[in-house]
């Protein structure tokens, strides 16, 4: 009976054993597909995150052969690399890590209103036959009729200036003059490619209305003309072209950059223009930081400008703006230092691209104005839509 009990007794060890051997196993066989389908998961997530990066590269690629300005090919010049352009003097460039930091760490900024409508200006005349009448329409875009031409400069009717059409830098106000209103155009100036400056459906609805010319700077022809953009002329810094019997037109040096896209930078010139008619002068600066081209463009016109149209906007911080956005008391020095008698502030109050509120530019220059002991009159500050009429 003990023998029979013991045989028993190895049996059910024996039998307790194999199944507690049989449960490890499967334990073990659950584990192993545990792992085998966390494994699976993370190599399908990890696939999954790839691709989601390569679409995203792919789409980034997408958009920027289709935002990217073509460029320029010629020769090599002081200014051109024979591929890229650059400014006068040894001006660093901020690049994607500074705009990043700008980003990161804004502190200080400024109040900027929510869009509103307000009342437009009156409806300019069609034609100036004698003396120089200004219109400021906003931001960049301003009226020039000057002995029976009517030029406008970097026109820009768009709600947004972005590559897309509901995201980017939005204006805070309208146009100060109506598109409806504007006279027969004759000539558009247009200084650089950035979407603040350079509007291609703006461009587009004005050679359907008027048939103007545009005039700009090199390597932006390709560009309009694969908008539809007829009629282009590229000019380089100190070229000179006749606009009229009478009147001159000459591309001079700024201080800036260019790109609309993320592969174009600098493959295209900016410029800003001077506009001579009879002796008397006028110098419309485009996007400009302060730089050695001052002193350049002084000593082509030693007689100084009779009318000066100057940046004042987008220049706050001053350490990533400065190299191309003048701050107001800059603009005070362009003016003391190229003789202008008359300067027309522009390039603010319309679209938020910088870190200053909205009314700081023109605080700060009739502050600077203050501190040079300029006389008050030596600015004419135009509301958007608003006209003088100068150089008799």
């Amino acid at each position: 009976m003990k023998k029979t009990l013991s045989v028993q007794k190895c049996w059910m060890v024996g039998a307790e054993e194999g199944c507690n051997l049989l449960a490890k196993m499967r334990y073990r066989v659950q584990t192993m597909k545990k792992v085998m389908n966390r494994r699976n998961f993370m190599c399908k997530a990890t696939k999954g995150v790839a691709g989601v990066i390569g679409l995203g590269g792919i789409t980034a690629w997408l958009a920027d052969l289709a935002f990217s300005a073509p460029g320029y090919r010629g020769p090599k010049s002081d200014h051109f690399d024979g591929t890229h352009f650059h400014n006068l003097g040894d001006i660093p460039q901020k690049g994607f890590w500074d705009v990043l930091k700008w980003r990161i760490n804004r502190k200080n900024v400024g109040y900027w209103p929510p869009y509103a409508d307000q009342a437009f200006g009156e409806k300019p005349v069609s034609r100036v036959e004698e003396g120089l009448r200004i219109t400021f329409i906003n931001h960049a875009t301003l009226l020039i009729q000057w002995e029976g031409l009517n030029i406008l400069t970097d026109p820009v009717y768009a709600r947004r200036v972005s590559p897309i059409s509901w995201l980017g830098p939005e204006r805070v106000r309208p146009p100060g003059i109506r598109f409806e209103d504007l006279p027969p155009i004759d000539v558009v100036l247009l200084t650089h490619n950035h979407y603040d400056h350079c509007d291609p459906q703006t461009l587009g609805r004005l050679q359907h209305q008027f048939g103007c010319k545009i005039i700009t700077t090199l390597g932006n022809e390709a560009f309009l003309v694969g908008q539809g953009i007829r009629n282009v002329t590229e000019m380089d810094w100190w070229d000179t072209q006749s606009l009229s019997e009478v009147m001159y037109l000459t591309c001079v040096p700024a201080q800036h950059f260019s790109g609309r896209g993320l592969s174009d930078r600098n493959k295209t010139l900016w410029a800003g223009f001077v506009l001579t008619v009879q002796g008397k002068r006028l110098y419309f600066a485009g996007d400009t930081g302060y730089g050695p081209f001052v002193r350049r463009i002084q000593k082509q016109f030693p007689e100084g400008f009779d009318v000066g149209i100057l940046p004042i906007g987008a220049y706050r911080p001053e350490w990533f703006m400065s190299p191309v956005h003048v701050s107001p008391a800059q603009a005070v020095q362009m003016h003391q230092e190229l003789g202008i008698k008359k300067s027309i502030p522009m390039h603010y109050g319309t679209f938020e691209m910088a870190d200053e509120g909205l009314e700081e530019p023109l605080s700060e220059l009739r502050t600077a104005i203050e501190a040079q002991n300029l006389d008050s009159e030596s600015f004419r500050i135009l509301k958007e839509g608003a006209s003088v009429l100068l150089v008799p």
